[in-house]
């Protein structure tokens, strides 16, 4: 009875210091004489920004606090945007994206069979693409987020302050949905529950259709066909019911109905054009993503003015590989030309934004666009790139991507250039929630190949 009561006490005594905490959390913020990177306008050198219940109530060089903010002193200190991962899985836990080969093409991972032994008796193998097989496209993201998942703070620690985040099973893997990476429960996360369908090329070996590569690419354009019919066939049976056979309910063309954007795999030069050309086929709002090899193909996206999702995991030889082996000169030059993408894409004009594709910290990724811009992109154009770009591409840059009037209070504060390496972030604000980062760790050297998943 007395540890009951002891117990009862510690809980009411943590609850009211949550309540106590929150309530002590002010709702207005200044940051004052900070160095300001707005992406949308001039950098101003010394001005403030006025934070007033989770958005952005004023930005500029001559702002007075209002009475009662929370002012914080950024003499010394640059704001950024937050930033924006553009492809990932996070807050989705146990979810991955497909990897990326060594010689950084998008992985076409073969779905092995289980052994006949563990296979169900009700197990069927698909025959055609009238069995829908690897589509679950009708999953949100939006529906399956953990707000306590592990890799929120991670990223947000190293200045991500939002995500657009996908499932990772199947061909049509389902709907990714941008979120912020902060809030008490999943749906104060969520910026845009549907923002795009995450098409891969999986296959099945031992499962029947599709069973290569070729059979994917032939199931997503067929998938694509019966959307455009069964949109038909609904549209008519809703003018005329009367007298026709009721279209039957397919929730996986429904899936791809309600997807405004469709991300499709591309990460060599053959498979940009691949991609390119079956998107204007169908007449697909497309974005790809993969580009190790896109400063190949940069005039070809410019043309079908096609944006691109630029993978910051750079393609590099396995550490199991044999080194006295013969390598293609195509994969030696990808290794050695795919972090000049990003510049060759800015200069072309061709709208882009990077997606971490599964580095591990914070420093890996700024070290990646590092070498980005060492290789000739612009410091503005990179910071663009993990920003306001990845929020044009996903509709929502009304919203975040830039230090504006009325958009959502995401911002990064740091002692220095964001990619130097001595620079550290001093707050994160998301959702107008200030947070101060924790030393990240050392990311575990992975054991056998490659970098870390």
């Amino acid at each position: 009875m007395k540890a009951s009561a002891s117990l009862s006490s510690a809980l009411t005594l943590l609850c009211a210091t949550g309540i106590l905490l929150r309530a002590e959390s002010p709702g207005v913020y200044a940051l004052r004489d900070a160095r300001i990177v707005r992406v949308s306008a001039p950098v101003i050198e010394r001005g403030t920004v006025v934070l007033r219940d989770g958005l952005i109530e004023s930005v500029g060089e001559s702002i007075t606090p209002p009475a009662g903010a929370w002012v914080i002193d950024c003499k010394g200190l640059t704001v950024y945007p937050g930033l924006i991962d553009a492809l990932t899985t996070l807050g989705i836990p146990g979810a991955v994206l497909p990897a990326t080969t060594q010689d950084g093409e998008t992985q076409t991972v073969p779905t092995t069979a289980p052994p006949a032994s563990r296979t169900p008796t009700t197990a069927t193998r698909s025959q055609g693409p009238q069995d829908r097989p690897l589509n679950t496209s009708w999953s949100k993201a939006a529906d399956q987020i953990a707000p306590t998942e592990r890799g929120i703070q991670i990223a947000r620690d190293g200045g991500y302050t939002s995500a657009v985040t996908f499932p990772g099973a199947g061909i049509f893997a389902g709907q990714g949905s941008v979120i912020n990476l902060a809030g008490d429960r999943a749906g104060d996360m969520v910026i845009a529950d549907s923002v795009g369908q995450f098409v891969t090329l999986r296959f099945s070996v031992g499962r029947g259709f599709p069973g290569s590569l070729l059979g994917s690419i032939a199931y997503v354009r067929q998938t694509y066909l019966d959307v455009e019919h069964y949109k038909l066939a609904k549209s008519i049976y809703e003018k005329h019911p009367a007298g026709l056979r009721r279209p039957a309910y397919d929730r996986a063309l429904e899936g791809v109905l309600m997807s405004p954007l469709a991300l499709l795999p591309a990460g060599s030069e053959i498979e940009i054009e691949r991609m390119v050309a079956l998107a204007k086929e169908l007449k697909l709002k497309a974005v790809l993503y993969g580009g190790h090899e896109a400063w190949r193909a940069a005039e070809l996206l410019k043309q079908a003015n096609m944006p691109i999702l630029v993978s910051l995991k750079y393609p590099a030889k396995s550490r199991d590989a044999d080194p006295a082996a013969d390598e293609a000169i195509r994969i030696l030059q990808m290794r050695e030309q795919a972090p000049s993408t990003a510049g060759a894409l800015a200069k072309s004009g061709v709208k882009f934004a990077f997606y971490s594709d599964g580095l591990a910290t914070t420093r890996e990724r700024m070290r990646a666009v590092k070498k980005a811009i060492d290789a000739g992109l612009s410091a503005s154009d990179a910071i663009r790139a993990m920003t306001l770009a990845a929020a044009e591409i996903y509709g929502v840059e009304s919203r975040i991507g830039s230090i504006d009037k009325g958009k959502i209070a995401n911002l990064v504060v740091a002692d220095g250039d964001l990619f130097a390496d001595q620079t550290k972030i001093k707050y994160v604000f998301v959702d107008g929630r200030k947070f101060e980062p924790q030393p990240q760790e050392p990311a575990p050297r992975p054991a056998g190949r490659g970098a870390a998943q």
